[in-house]
């Protein structure tokens, strides 16, 4: 599939990152990295050795008028026994808080969903988030059976019947972006939630999703 170029946004957020965190990398390959970029790519997904990059999209569904200039970039570098996730987000409201999340399908039902953490605005409408973990063709969830399950947020964490779901492994390779409050969302032209989709069950909508690749085939499954 044939991705739209890559604005100089994501270019300079990621290599602002790279310079706070002084990696390794050379000024050669990175500046090598970030042209191909500015040109596209033929697939979704760039691989390069240990590590993948690729966009996130506007999810669909949308109002016309809803974050109509929302994109992201995302850059997962394998560092051995965990990878780490760069998401580079831009086109959404200023100073507003993002709730990020690992998911089985980039769209509604979503799937089993694993809450990442936070990404927060800058005047701009422009944020990044920094994340460890398992985020390669291993990542998954499984319960083996049920059993009990807290309740820090009342009749929100209840299951019917009581306990979690058991399911073999399901893998987990798609990612999507929610406003962490359904006001934040109103104010922006996204009505909508709440949705179970940040700490305490109470965000928005989904802004960003990862629809550009298949939904069993999601990003994260081509990091071997």
């Amino acid at each position: 599939m044939h991705q739209r170029p890559r604005s100089n946004t994501f270019r300079q957020m990621a290599l602002s990152s790279q310079r706070r965190r002084s990696l390794s990398w050379t000024v050669t390959s990175v500046l090598a990295s970030y042209a191909l970029l500015a040109w596209g790519v033929a697939n979704p997904a760039a691989k390069h050795e240990g590590s993948i990059e690729f966009d996130m999209l506007r999810s669909d569904g949308l109002p016309a008028d809803c974050v109509s200039g929302a994109r992201g970039h995302v850059v997962v570098d394998s560092k051995g026994p965990v990878e780490e996730m760069r998401v580079f987000v831009e086109g959404l409201p200023p100073k507003t808080e993002f709730d990020f999340f690992v998911i089985q399908k980039p769209g509604g039902p979503f799937g089993m969903s694993w809450y990442q953490g936070d990404i927060e605005t800058n005047a701009d409408g422009r944020g990044e988030g920094k994340f460890l973990g398992r985020f390669n063709i291993e990542t998954f969830i499984v319960a083996p059976g049920s059993v009990p399950a807290p309740t820090p947020h009342g009749i929100l964490d209840q299951q019917t019947p009581p306990g979690n779901p058991a399911t073999k492994p399901v893998h987990t390779y798609h990612l999507g972006l929610w406003f962490n409050s359904p006001v934040d969302g109103a104010n922006a032209g996204c009505p909508g939630g709440p949705t179970p989709f940040n700490g305490d069950h109470t965000a928005g909508i989904q802004v960003l999703n990862t629809h550009n690749f298949p939904d069993l085939a999601g990003p994260l499954s081509q990091l071997q």
